[in-house]
């Protein structure tokens, strides 16, 4: 309780106790006046000070005249314990501070002189009254001690109550940091990318992070935490459609600690662990904690090193043997070109297959030489619908040829970028030609830009068969192809091109309906390009 909420407790409740003594006073055999209401008038001064002091004591007053028609100022003095009020005011700051015992002999020694004013006053205003009877001593002496008992009584259980009230502020505010707390590790628990879900010893679900409801609601997007606290966890594993959480679950929930597995789940792959939770003082099992932590990425980025790995030792290969094979073969053409002026026409078909051959061969020793390139591109500042611009005869021409239709969609807002053209010709070129290989007649190739916040998107689309999900994962590794004869460089030199420019290639593919090639290219870097 605030000092003022207790100010104001103490005040109303000593005002109204003044008045009920007040309306109920008598008197002992007439001469002694019997009112009690300087007990609650004394705490409440000792224990409000002057603020509430001096309101309590000017109803005491008021009450006195208004009880006692024929008051006079001796009379007000003897009793109203007036003389004692200046005392009462100035033990107050210390009195709400010390100790019960301290506290009840302050109020007693207040009390005691006013209640001897109070019992004496009747001799002292009435000088001939005779009150030397025995009994009416005792009955007077038992008075002032019952008051001087009720007093201390009434601080001991105000003393008792602020006790217990500050019991309850303390638990309260114990409770609230608690609370505060738990809000706190649960929104750590909730923002960590690790999915968590706990359960008691019964195994019902008792806590579950975002991150494992976002996996959860991956298979039932309609479920709330609501729907899952409380509930077993073999719901969960329904939901999962994983039989073995619910045996690792048991398996913790026994004490036994189970080492790190990896499992998939959809397209997802997963580290889970289980652990028994402990009560920290019996060391009992008191429910057991599911963690999974999705490691997709990380196989992702494994595999990005292992096509780096693939790309070092093509560079090493190409790097040895490209001027070996290149040499020859030119060797050989030169001679064959020759030959073929001197041979019988009808062997013009022979010459031209080996020809073509021999070029093919070295088309996929440049791609080796490109692919195993390692340099730092060097950049300009080009506008990308320059470049598309450059390639759109040679494009046109190849689709023309197979029956097929270009449609170009270039978002004016682009601005320019810090490109190598050449290589980015390289890089429209292979995926234009890849669409339009993967196409029929009557295909149509879509080559789209667009200003996406802090980058520039380049879309290839195409509407051939489509690249099957199993095959998508791989279409970026060096040597994998879908082509009947195709080298499987295209891809992995398009993605060293995309790298070297700092952005990202993703795919999006759907068997029947095509697929199509999105490149970010980040606007700041052309920006640094300019400085």
């Amino acid at each position: 309780m605030e000092a003022k909420d207790f100010d104001l407790v103490i005040i109303l409740s000593s005002a109204l106790t003044i008045l009920l003594c007040s309306l109920f006073s008598s008197s002992i055999f007439n001469y002694i006046p019997l009112n009690l209401g300087i007990l609650p008038l004394f705490i409440g001064m000792l224990y409000g000070g002057y603020k509430t002091g001096l309101p309590l004591a000017g109803l005491y007053l008021l009450c006195y005249f208004l009880f006692n028609p024929n008051w006079t100022v001796l009379g007000l003095f003897l009793h109203t314990g007036l003389p004692l009020y200046p005392l009462l005011i100035w033990l107050s700051p210390k009195f709400r501070k010390g100790p019960l015992t301290e506290k009840i002999n302050k109020l007693w020694l207040c009390l005691m002189p006013a209640m001897l004013l109070i019992t004496a006053a009747p001799i002292i205003e009435s000088p001939n009254l005779d009150l030397t009877d025995a009994g009416l001593v005792l009955i007077v002496l038992f008075y002032i001690l019952t008051s001087m008992f009720t007093g201390g009584t009434l601080v001991y259980m105000i003393e008792f109550a602020l006790e217990k009230l500050r019991l309850k502020e303390q638990v309260m505010g114990i409770s609230e940091k608690y609370l505060r707390e738990e809000e706190k590790l649960q929104q750590v628990i909730d923002a960590t990318p690790i999915s968590m879900v706990s359960v008691d010893h019964a195994g019902n679900i008792t806590s579950i992070n975002d991150t494992m409801m976002s996996l959860v609601k991956t298979k039932d997007p309609d479920l709330s935490k609501q729907d899952v606290l409380g509930y077993p966890v073999t719901m969960f594993v329904d939901i999962m459609g994983q039989d073995y959480i619910n045996y690792r679950i048991v398996q913790a929930l026994q004490g036994k600690k189970l080492g790190n597995e990896l499992i998939r789940i959809g397209t997802h792959n997963y580290y889970i662990s289980t652990s028994p939770l402990t009560n920290t003082h019996t060391g009992a099992i008191i429910g057991a904690v599911l963690a999974f932590q999705d490691v997709t990425e990380l196989a992702r980025l494994r595999s990005e090193l292992e096509n780096v790995e693939r790309l070092s030792l093509v560079g090493q290969m190409a790097a040895s043997i490209t001027h070996e094979i290149r040499n020859p073969m030119a060797v050989v053409r030169g001679f064959l070109q020759l030959m073929k002026e001197k041979s019988p026409e009808a062997l013009d078909h022979y010459y031209r297959i080996v020809m073509e051959e021999l070029d093919r061969a070295n088309g996929i020793i440049n791609d080796f030489l490109s692919l195993a390139q390692n340099r730092i591109a060097e950049k300009e500042q080009w506008h990308l619908h320059t470049i598309i611009s450059d390639l759109s005869p040679l494009l046109w021409a190849d689709a023309n040829l197979r029956g097929q239709t270009i449609e170009l969609i270039l978002d004016e807002r682009v601005p320019e970028l810090s490109l190598n053209a050449k290589e980015i010709k390289q890089l429209v070129l292979n995926l234009s030609r890849n669409g339009m290989e993967a196409m029929e007649e009557k295909g149509q190739l879509t080559i789209e830009t667009r200003l996406n916040d802090s980058f520039v998107e380049l879309i290839i689309k195409d509407t051939g068969m489509g690249i099957a999900k199993s095959r998508q994962e791989r279409l970026f590794e060096p040597f994998f192809t879908t082509k009947a004869k195709g080298t499987g460089l295209g891809l992995a030199l398009c993605l060293s091109i995309v790298e070297r420019h700092h952005g990202k290639i993703s795919v999006e593919s759907e068997e029947g309906k095509g697929t199509a090639f999105t490149i970010h290219f980040p606007v700041t870097d052309s920006w640094a390009g300019m400085i």
